[in-house]
């Protein structure tokens, strides 16, 4: 698969933890591409997650928050199913469509980037903020480990029996996605005509009813 390094977007995926407000927004405007996130129709709070770059500093990829901002929690407890309501949320990938390209210092090349990249990092993305019942907290690399490379291949795989076809609005004009739900909430993956591939994910929001548009402030998420 065509798609960003593992390693790095793996951190970047898993951001929940947000840097200052200035500091965040500061990576947000240095991309060379547009933001997207849900369109106006969402009323909801709006946060920022993490860019990640490029070793020469170039913005590759970003998260958009949108709803409960998720924590890392034991979904299947019955602690949690019975006392504590599940979080709501959306969050939305936007990763620059590029072609294999040089490094910027010539000695290389770098990874070209796909909608299955942006599958991947949503993929990713929804699995840091859960692990299974029953598991001690000192299993969950492992676990996570393994599961990364399940949504790796998956996201290789777009057009495999694991995932289904969704059509929704992007900047107005209906566009085709690949979509999947697992027992920690749903993934989707597309593209866009802006020079952008998009992914999302998230839990209690039907991914049915979303449109993704353009960010016209970032500054609305901070």
């Amino acid at each position: 698969m065509e798609t960003t390094s593992r390693v790095g977007a793996n951190t970047a995926a898993a951001g929940g933890q947000r840097p200052g407000a200035r500091r965040a927004i500061d990576g947000y405007l240095q991309a060379p591409f547009p933001w997207y996130g849900l369109d106006e129709a969402f009323t909801g709070p709006r946060w920022l997650m993490q860019v990640a770059a490029a070793a020469d500093g170039t913005v590759e990829h970003g998260s958009t928050g949108h709803g409960d901002e998720p924590s890392v929690r034991n979904e299947h407890t019955a602690a949690a199913a019975a006392d504590e309501p599940r979080e709501k949320f959306a969050v939305v990938v936007t990763v620059a469509a590029n072609p294999s390209r040089r490094s910027a210092d010539g000695t290389g090349l770098l990874e070209a980037t796909s909608v299955s990249s942006a599958a991947w990092l949503a993929g990713v993305g929804l699995l840091s903020f859960t692990w299974p019942g029953q598991m001690d907290h000192s299993l969950r690399d492992d676990w996570l480990d393994q599961q990364t490379e399940t949504a790796w291949e998956l996201a290789d795989d777009l057009d495999g029996e694991e995932w289904s076809s969704l059509s929704l609005p992007v900047d107005g004009v209906p566009m085709p996605f690949h979509y999947r739900e697992s027992e920690f909430g749903w993934v989707l993956a597309g593209t866009t005509g802006q020079g952008v591939h998009l992914g999302a994910y998230g839990r209690g929001m039907s991914a049915y009813g979303l449109a993704f548009a353009v960010v016209k402030d970032i500054a609305a998420y901070a």
